[in-house]
């Protein structure tokens, strides 16, 4: 049959075709993974290959999937799909957080009471069985959602945090860290959500700060004995009902009179000229802040005047003159320092907020007023006893509960600690044993995160979670921690087969010599102890896989976002280096932000995304993975979600390819041409060229993957395809457009075969539906059935290093470059590429060069429909170089010196640039001149 180029296109797509088509080949491979069950196949064939072990983050099914999702999970799949083809048994277990402060937040408002309300309601049993029911409330949204973008995962055995198994794991660790130590209970200044009524980890009280509107009053204290002020400022006017003392700093600072009311105000002096009206005030002293501390000043509201020790001036040095007047206002329930400073002088705490955020009956026409609504009652109140000195509103940083969108106090409470500060230098240590990509992060957000560390509140007054496994006798105070069942059964005689609070508490047990009874403390363990314990409780560990947990252990990979930096990377590491002495992972990816193309924070309520199905039902799955791992979102960097996007790597990767693979299909049928099993000889030079430009795609994309460098893939298969299709295919359509069969057809046949089949098995891990379309079509049209049933089942090649011909990659790079150098003269010169020239002469100074693109020179000539090609080495004689000296850069130093250098560097030839412009340097008159001295 005669083919010729119209027929040819008759097999190419455009862009109009595509995603229709691409979701339809989706959907059908989805379909037959399923129905062959590959996935379940490769994971049997793998068993007894080495082990590549990576963890799931598990997430709350409360909610349905994001973007932010879908770019982990795309993560979460190319590693170990890769690792997978290279030969490693991959478990891949999914898992689902259950227990803590989102499901019952969710319980909560479901029912429209508070938490207490609601178990006052149902009873413990009865509020935990309600979490129980909507723990997993959108799973099959999530299969659905994971399944469609291709990732394999294995529901059938997945973990929960909730299960038995999994939670005496966590006792099992909370016991390993009660021998060691590192548990204790202690009263401390800690982020509490008062919609939550529980303490937060910092880490959590860090993750949600949001611009907010806040009052800010100059209060004046009243000196006892003198008549003085001390000016005092503060954005939180709830916390002064329980206003115990103040602190001053190492400084200076002025007494200044108020001619208004001849009374004298006391502020540090570098704070004096940031006070409000303070030009209207005399300085008429200055003394040393240590010259203050031990003088009384009067209560600012009767409700603690009693207060043993309280209501007189301290000196630390946390206090500063960066903002305010320079002197504090203390509240020891309600900061770090204000409780440390007081306690080391015997202050009591006072804590008159409840853990509703609403005030106890102790604070007179305050009490049971949520704690923001009494600002504005407390600056009144201030203000009729003329201490308000001056009254503003500031908008700055404020902490908001990450569950509730409340705003967070600090407030304190007794909380179980895991004593962090005590193995610091050992979890710094097991940091620098991880590669982070991207790098930066190892040492600067997670590095200085580690330096910074203070001890782990784990404890949560809440219901839904793990017990912390601690009884204590209700006499002596004597406490057991307990962290098995088995022990659990020793002490109490009793055998569970579930270990929530509502069971265990239940639960008591007395030891023969001693009074008292033995009672489970109150509190449940944060649910992001658990995430930390994950490696080992979904294994059972130490209880059963004992050898399969320690063969694993570290894994090989996680990857998640770069907020859990203080989460989740953070807990793992605490916890694997507390019990096992080494970190719990070795590689990690850590991902950036998703946001909308607006720039907003993806809203339902805006509207100004692309639902995920949605996206995925019309560019493809393929197209979605490969536009995430090219974004800089797999550098931790944040970015917007363009839709148009995905669309452009549709455009670009998947039409070349799948395109490439039509026209060698629709060929190959005309001529019931067979691949042939043996190795093909590559003996026409763009033949070669091909295949070493394959294996060379072959070598980066090992070398990207062994680094964790996900987003270098994409950049260096667009290089790849556009030398496919617009250099191999073009310039080589007439070997496939030749009448009958001949060996120089048959070879270029087989060239395109191999070269498609390898580099759809290198593209497997990233892009898995063409890859396995492009793979089927080939087997089914070929009749190759004893080839693997899936190309996840292949084994992803290494380069074939002596097919690796740098040097002629570097002629064919060149000879497109002149393809395109002369297809422009032509278009300058408005000369028809269909007009032929006598000759094309081609410049280059370096022979080898010359002789590496003999071979190449009739497609050359074809391409650029010329009659003859020649080369001259003589760069000289076509091109005109000079030099001056640099004077913006140099006038200073070499002054008077440049008109004689001017002339020496006018006189230079031109191989004497040629060599500057080749080695940078140059020495001239005893001056050596490097890189821009010379322009």
């Amino acid at each position: 049959m005669n083919k010729n180029q119209s027929s040819a296109n008759t097999s190419n797509l455009d862009q109009n075709d595509t995603p229709n088509l691409f979701v339809q080949h989706e959907h059908e491979t989805l379909a037959f993974w399923q129905k062959q069950n590959i996935f379940q196949k490769i994971q049997t064939q793998k068993k007894d290959c080495p082990a590549y072990w990576y963890y799931d983050g598990p997430p709350f099914a409360t909610g349905l999937p994001h973007h932010g999702h879908l770019l982990a999970s795309t993560i979460k799949d190319v590693v170990p799909r890769y690792f997978e083809m290279r030969g490693h048994f991959v478990p891949r277990h999914f898992g689902w957080d259950c227990h803590g402060l989102p499901i019952e937040h969710e319980i909560d408002k479901s029912l429209g009471l508070s938490t207490q309300e609601a178990v006052e309601k149902l009873g413990h049993a009865g509020y935990n069985n309600a979490c129980r029911g909507i723990v997993q409330r959108y799973t099959q949204e999530w299969e659905s959602t994971i399944t469609r973008i291709g990732r394999w995962v294995d529901f059938s055995q997945c973990y929960k945090t909730m299960d038995t198994t999994f939670m005496e794991s966590v006792w099992w660790a909370f016991g390993q860290l009660w021998e060691k130590g590192l548990i204790y209970q202690g009263e401390k200044v800690v982020p509490f959500s008062t919609a939550l009524g529980t303490g937060l980890s910092n880490f959590e009280a860090t993750s949600n700060y949001q611009q907010t509107q806040s009052p800010a009053v100059h209060v004046l204290l009243r000196l006892k004995d003198e008549p003085c002020d001390l000016v005092i400022w503060t954005t939180t006017p709830w916390t002064l009902p329980t206003n115990l003392a103040v602190a001053v700093g190492p400084y200076d600072y002025v007494k200044a009179l108020n001619p208004h009311t001849k009374r004298h105000l006391i502020v540090a002096k570098a704070c004096f000229e940031r006070l409000p009206q303070h030009e209207q005030l005399h300085i008429v002293d200055t003394l040393p802040g240590q010259q203050l501390v031990g003088k009384r000043y009067e209560p600012l509201f009767p409700f603690f005047a009693d207060t043993p020790n309280a209501f007189q001036i301290l000196q630390d040095d946390y206090v500063t003159t960066e903002d305010g007047t320079g002197i504090v206002h203390l509240a020891p329930a309600h900061g770090e320092d204000d409780y440390r400073v007081c306690q080391a002088l015997d202050i009591p705490v006072v804590c008159s907020v409840q853990s509703d955020g609403k005030f106890d009956q102790r604070v007179g026409q305050w009490s049971g007023m949520y704690f923001k609504d009494a600002n504005k009652g407390i600056i009144q109140a201030l203000k009729q006893a003329q201490q308000l000195y001056h009254q503003d509103v500031i908008e700055h940083n404020y902490p908001f509960c990450p569950r509730s969108d409340t705003p967070l106090i600090y407030k304190a409470i007794p909380s179980w600690y895991v004593k962090v500060t005590a193995i610091k230098e050992q979890i710094i240590a097991s940091n620098d044993s991880i590669r982070w990509v991207p790098e930066h992060i190892k040492h600067g957000r997670f590095g200085k995160w580690l330096e910074n560390a203070k001890d782990w509140a784990i404890s949560r007054n809440r219901y839904w979670g793990t017990p912390i496994p601690v009884w204590r006798n209700d006499k002596s105070g004597d406490t057991i921690c307990i962290d098995s069942m088995a022990k659990l059964k020793q002490y109490t005689g009793a055998k569970v087969d579930d270990l929530h609070p509502e069971v265990v508490d239940q639960l008591t047990f007395k030891i023969n010599g001693e009074d008292g009874t033995y009672r489970r403390v109150t509190e449940v363990l944060d649910c992001w102890f658990e995430s930390g314990a994950m490696p080992f409780a979904q294994l059972h560990y130490p209880f059963e896989n004992k050898d399969l947990f320690e063969k694993l252990f570290p894994a090989a990979f996680i990857g998640e976002g770069i907020d859990q930096t203080r989460g989740w990377f953070y807990t793992l590491t605490i916890l694997s280096t507390a019990l096992f002495g080494k970190s719990a992972f070795k590689n990690v990816i850590v991902n950036g932000i998703v946001m909308a193309e607006d720039g907003k924070k993806m809203s339902k309520r805006l509207r100004n995304y692309t639902p995920p199905q949605e996206l995925m039902e019309t560019y493809g799955a393929d197209a979605l993975r490969l536009y995430l791992i090219q974004s800089n979102l797999v550098k931790a960097e944040e970015q917007r979600f363009s839709d148009n996007g995905v669309k452009e790597i549709v455009r670009r990767v998947l039409l070349p390819w799948l395109n490439a693979t039509k026209f060698l299909t629709t060929y190959t049928t005309l001529d019931q041409w067979r691949p042939q099993e043996s190795t093909a000889r590559y003996e026409n030079i763009l033949d070669a060229w091909i295949q070493s430009r394959l294996q060379s795609l072959t070598q980066e994309i090992n070398q990207h993957m062994a680094q964790y460098h996900l987003q270098g893939i994409v950049s260096s298969v667009l290089d790849f395809l556009d030398d496919l299709t617009n250099t191999y295919i073009r310039l080589n359509r007439a070997r496939f457009w030749q009448e009958g069969m001949n060996e120089d057809k048959a070879n270029a046949y087989q060239c395109l075969y191999d070269t498609l089949m390898q580099f759809s098995t290198l593209m497997a891990p990233f892009a898995p539906f063409l890859s396995e379309h492009i793979y089927q079509t080939f087997r089914t049209l070929h009749q190759n059935k004893a080839s693997a049933e899936s190309i996840h089942m292949q084994k992803l090649p290494d380069a074939v290093e002596e097919k690796v011909q740098p040097n002629l990659e570097q002629a064919v790079t060149i000879m497109q470059q002149i393809i395109l150098m002369a297809r422009q003269i032509r278009n300058d010169a408005k000369i028809k590429i269909k007009t032929p020239l006598k000759c094309l002469t081609i410049i280059h100074s370096q022979q080898n060069i010359i002789d590496s693109m003999t071979p190449l020179l009739p497609y050359l000539q074809k391409e650029l429909n010329v009659k003859t090609i020649s080369f001259d080495t003589d760069e000289s004689s076509y091109i005109n170089l000079s030099a001056k000296i640099n004077a913006a850069k140099l006038g200073r130093t070499l002054g008077k010196a440049i008109p004689v250098l001017n002339k020496k560097i006018q006189a230079l030839s031109f191989t004497e640039i040629q060599h500057f412009e080749q080695t940078g340097s140059i020495n001239i008159e005893g001056h050596l001149l490097q890189g821009d001295d010379l322009l």
